[in-house]
């Protein structure tokens, strides 16, 4: 264990942006910076993990009601804190007690104290109290856990624990500009760690910024999920095709495709800010292709007529396989919001595959692990489109990439149009 004299500014800071998320805000609105940011991510996203927990056992111990939010928000990262192990008990309490101040709480600091020193003291009977609160033990609202235990009966259990773990990180080595075994011994050199997966990608040992990476500012890697990896080695691509990334940004996927095969290449993406961020991406691999800012489903803005051999339709979707990556999708999802997002998904894959040649494929994908955007969507689109046929996916792979230590979750279906 550790003490940090900096503690307090990072509770701080966490509390802050976990008290937005509460009050229905992205985390990426939160605008975590300064002094600790590191220790304010780990703050944050941990307690965000933790999403019943914190919240049931700071609920059994507050008998004065709930407090202010961001007082609220303060224990709720706090007790994440203690949990963590990374620092000492005492130390969390005094610094927690601190944080008050900084964020204009003062009168809160005996709250705050007696309500984490009544847990390091009754941590024992609060976990046996809670133990039979599903939102608390499995760290998921109700409607989501049992979501995925009707859509996966046999592993939802296992889904479900790894969305509150660490992502992995895993890379993708630009096969244009690097090898991944001579790129593991670069990791070497670096006192890196890592292991090859898949035909492009490394698996670190411990994950590490981008910037530490030996060659990622001259583009021999991209850090890329393995499970996105998938979708530029399914569009069996190659030179001369009329290629479209119809939900392009941040452009990792199509950066695969330009890597794996010299194509014609269209990136779009709805939102202007998004989609200026994949040129630039391009630029560091080495990369060219055509970038606009449009609605892929409104055709007349963007399209012109010609035909693609292959579309990557990366839809919009709940997030759910993702979510140890943005765990505030926890907070802000609803189950109402499936059927908006299955509506949204099928408007798409209409609209695309009016650009799809004949005989071209196009890749319908989801980092969702709810049937009701992805198989149950695929289904109603098949029965409502005749020339659509469902193809096997290349060397027997999956539809149903469900999150483990190697990759996220992900959804993938490959349609080709017939005569």
């Amino acid at each position: 264990m550790k003490a940090s004299a900096n503690l307090a500014l990072a509770l701080a800071g966490a509390a802050r942006a976990v008290a937005q998320v509460a009050e229905g805000r992205s985390l990426n609105e939160s605008g975590l910076a300064g002094p600790g940011r590191e220790a304010q991510i780990d703050l944050c996203f941990g307690t965000l993990r933790r999403y019943g927990r914190v919240q049931a056992i700071a609920d059994a111990l507050s008998h004065r009601g709930r407090a202010a939010p961001r007082v609220q928000a303060l224990v709720w990262c706090a007790l994440y804190a203690l949990d963590s192990g990374r620092y000492a008990n005492y130390t969390v309490v005094d610094q927690a007690v601190r944080a008050c101040g900084l964020l204009e709480q003062i009168a809160a600091r005996g709250f705050v104290n007696a309500v984490l020193r009544s847990y390091l003291r009754e941590r024992q009977a609060l976990e046996r109290r809670i133990a039979a609160d599903q939102e608390a033990s499995l760290q998921h609202p109700r409607w989501w856990i049992d979501t995925v235990r009707r859509d996966h009966p046999l592993r939802w259990e296992a889904v479900l624990a790894a969305g509150n773990q660490r992502p992995p990180l895993c890379l993708r080595v630009n096969s244009r500009r690097a090898q991944p075994d001579a790129y593991l011994d670069l990791l070497a050199e670096s006192g890196m760690g890592g292991r090859r997966i898949g035909a492009s990608g490394i698996l670190l040992d411990a994950p590490v910024p981008a910037a530490r990476l030996p060659g990622f500012r001259e583009g021999l890697v991209s850090i890329q999920d393995f499970g996105a990896q998938q979708c530029a080695t399914l569009l069996d691509l190659a030179a001369g095709q009329r290629v479209l990334d119809a939900c392009a940004a941040p452009g990792g996927k199509s950066a695969h495709i330009l890597e794996l095969a010299d194509v014609q290449l269209t990136a779009l993406d709805i939102d202007p800010q998004r989609a200026a961020r994949i040129a630039p991406g391009f630029e560091r691999l080495g990369l060219s292709a055509t970038v606009r800012a449009a609605d892929c489903s409104v055709l007349q803005t963007w399209w012109d007529g010609s035909p693609y051999d292959r579309v990557l339709a990366d839809v919009p979707c709940s997030g759910s396989g993702i979510v140890r990556r943005h765990p505030d999708i926890k907070w802000l999802r609803r189950a109402a919001d499936l059927p908006a997002f299955a509506l949204r998904q099928a408007a798409i894959l209409d609209a695309l595959w009016q650009v799809l040649a004949p005989d071209g494929r196009l890749l319908y994908v989801t980092c969702s692990v709810f049937r009701d955007e992805n198989a149950a969507v695929l289904e109603a689109f098949c029965d409502r489109t005749p020339q659509a046929r469902r193809c096997e996916l290349p060397d027997g792979a999956a539809s149903s990439w469900l999150p483990c230590a190697e990759h996220d979750g992900f959804y993938f279906a490959l349609l080709t149009k017939g005569a």
